[in-house]
């Protein structure tokens, strides 16, 4: 039975459907059309909600439940990566190649997927979000070589995650702990991964009901957000300092 969704008006300032009138399958589906533009992608994750469609599809807007979240206090890599991160020179930094990292997640071949659900008109969006400064970038660097990036959207105190990717085996893991360094320095407590999938599960990546999810977005979202959080004495450090101390 076709499955039949709210349409969206045009005004990018509309309200969206009550996120308890998801669709349980395929989990999450809300809502269909409207726009990209800020204004609406901002009122999106305000409500826990997100973009994620094909190209040649209609824009589809999800809040699948549970939600897949990480604790960025508690976060911690696995052991034996620490152990090699402990020896590398890769360096962390945040917004040094927004558009790159975008570009890379687009291109980073997912198993099971054909093709990539970020679009043009995605990369566009969130290029948009980040020169408006509600959207950033985390990158991993081998010398002058990008290995590894993640990038989200960030309101008040809190962090939503879309996407990452490693240019070599580690980098993606090493962007995650990055990110998640300087959101918990910063007091923001909660990062967002939307979908439960076993990678991130394997990393810490938590399940947070729906309902739970949403009152910590209302909170966190409508928090000031922490002066300095992107600047480059927060965000600019080598990647050994995610691995802990020896012998942990």
């Amino acid at each position: 039975m076709p499955i039949r969704l709210p349409l969206l008006p045009a005004d990018p300032e509309a309200p969206f459907p009550p996120a308890a009138r998801a669709h349980p399958d395929p989990n999450g589906l809300l809502a269909m059309g409207g726009d990209l533009s800020p204004t609406r992608l901002l009122n999106a994750y305000r409500h826990g909600i997100f973009p994620w469609f094909s190209e040649g599809d209609p824009i589809l807007w999800w809040c699948p439940d549970p939600r897949m979240v990480f604790d960025t206090a508690g976060f911690r890599l696995p052991s034996r990566f620490r152990r090699s991160l402990r020896g590398s020179g890769w360096q962390v930094r945040a917004d040094t190649a927004f558009d790159r990292v975008v570009l890379a997640c687009a291109l980073q071949p997912r198993p099971g997927q054909d093709g990539t659900w970020i679009t043009q008109d995605m990369m566009d969006a969130y290029g948009a979000l980040h020169r408006l400064g509600h959207a950033h970038s985390v990158e991993v660097y081998d010398g002058r070589r990008l290995v590894g990036g993640i990038y989200g959207v960030g309101i008040g105190r809190m962090f939503f995650g879309e996407s990452m990717f490693s240019g070599v085996s580690g980098g993606s893991k090493a962007a995650l702990a990055g990110l998640c360094r300087i959101l918990a320095g910063a007091g923001c407590p909660l990062l967002d991964a939307q979908v439960e999938n076993a990678h991130l599960a394997s990393l810490g990546g938590q399940r947070l009901p729906r309902p739970d999810f949403l009152a910590q977005v209302a909170r966190l979202a409508a928090a000031p957000a922490p002066p300095g959080l992107w600047a480059p004495d927060r965000t600019d450090f080598q990647a050994a300092r995610l691995a802990g101390p020896a012998g942990d």
